[in-house]
């Protein structure tokens, strides 16, 4: 989750940037957006991955795997369905796009539940 997370923002750091520098005049006004927007979501949901990884080293679970693996796949159909629709224009994969926020929405709702399940600071082992 950690890793996964950690990569996920380093690349959206990187993106970011080749969207700032080596797309303008390339790509239409359009296409820019789509672009930004699966920039800005990767970089997000890369936070609430490394959250997961930081989480599952105190209390790991199945709420809190469920959260990862929905973040994950979330992330690649969301951002990568708008990846593609930009440096493609093949809009008709905006399609998927809601699948992968439905999956984001799933990701976070776990992630809720796993902390809900966190011990309070201090809180005797024997109280969970």
């Amino acid at each position: 989750m950690l890793v996964t997370g950690a990569v996920f923002g380093a690349l959206a750091v990187m993106t970011g940037a080749f969207g700032a520098h080596a797309l303008q005049g390339l790509l239409d006004e359009r296409a820019l957006a789509w672009y930004d927007t699966a920039v800005t979501y990767q970089a997000r949901h890369a936070i609430a991955l490394v959250a997961c990884g930081l989480l599952a080293g105190r209390q790991p679970g199945r709420a809190l795997t469920a959260a990862a693996v929905c973040l994950v796949l979330g992330t690649l159909v969301f951002s990568g369905s708008l990846y593609l629709m930009a440096f493609s224009g093949w809009t008709r994969a905006g399609m998927i796009t809601p699948l992968g926020g439905a999956l984001l929405i799933t990701g976070w709702i776990a992630l809720a539940v796993a902390a809900a399940r966190l011990p309070a600071p201090g809180a005797h082992p024997a109280s969970r």
